[in-house]
Order: structure tokens, then C-alpha cells, then sequence
């Protein structure tokens, strides 16, 4: 994503999404990392960003998708501002906690009803996906979703 332009990451942490906090900590990244203490106010920060002229990205959990829906759909699409989101899927396959046995077993679904195209990232070739992902964000500048289902 970096190498793409994205100059910026913001999100609350994920354990499936470890791996790329670690390297966004790291004081050698090359993008700037701003933590968020909820997915509503990573969107306002990245939002934010990407009307200041920066190419945000925004990091969260599925469940924090959920109550980020609003925000959303009450300014991110239907003002254009839209962004590229990273959502971890937990629950996906019923071996998480039970609070997110419905938001993942609904995740695509969801994304479906409100127009966000969404790509799953495949862990075997993950530049594939973030590829195909960036392409669904860039083509006509559309918010767009990276699926994480298993832990990076």
C-alpha cells in the first residue's frame, strides 16, 4: 500500500491485524501510523486526511465496522470522500468469540447491501489481494474493503 502512496494509517488494533500494526510502529515505517481509540474516529481521521490531500488508509475489526456504518453512510458516500478500509473478519468460520459470531458470519453480506466492493486477502499471495483491493478503491475512487480473515 505504501508503495501505491499510501502515506498514512489509522486504526484501532486487531489481533489478526498485528502484524501490520508492529510495522506501522516501527520507527524505520515509512508511513505515518495514528492510533484511533474507536473505528468511527479512525474514518474522521482518515477522512480528514484524504480531504487534506493525503492517501489514508483505515484499520479495524469487523465489529467496529458495524458501528461505523453510520459514519458511512451519512458522510464518507454520500459526500465522496471515500476511503480504503482493512477490516479483520472475526467469526468468519464460528471459532471466535461469540460476539462476533453475527457481524462475521453477515461481514460480506453487509458490505453488499450498502455498495462497498470488498476483496478477501488471500495469505498465500498477498499482493494479489491488496493489488485487487487497491484497483476496486482507485476505480473511480470508491470506498473499498481488504477482508483479513486470518491474522498478518
Amino acid at each position: 500500500m505504501v508503495k501505491r502512496g499510501h502515506s498514512h494509517f489509522t486504526g484501532v488494533p486487531c489481533s489478526l491485524l498485528k502484524g501490520l500494526f508492529r510495522l506501522l510502529e516501527d520507527p524505520g515505517c515509512p508511513a505515518a501510523y495514528i492510533p484511533a481509540p474507536r473505528e468511527d474516529s479512525a474514518l474522521g481521521v482518515a477522512s480528514g486526511l484524504a480531504l487534506a490531500g493525503a492517501r489514508p488508509v483505515a484499520l479495524m475489526q469487523n465489529s467496529g465496522l458495524g458501528y461505523s456504518l453510520n459514519v458511512l453512510t451519512s458522510f464518507n458516500l454520500i459526500y465522496d470522500v471515500h476511503l480504503p478500509i482493512v477490516v479483520s473478519w472475526r467469526g468468519h468460520d464460528g471459532n471466535d468469540a461469540v460476539e462476533h459470531d453475527v457481524i462475521g458470519r453477515e461481514l460480506t453480506r453487509l458490505l453488499d447491501v450498502f455498495g462497498i466492493p470488498w476483496t478477501v486477502l488471500d495469505n498465500a499471495r498477498p499482493e494479489d489481494g491488496v493489488e485487487a483491493f487497491l484497483k476496486q478503491y482507485d476505480s473511480g475512487r470508491s470506498t473499498a474493503v481488504l477482508i483479513v480473515r486470518e491474522g498478518i
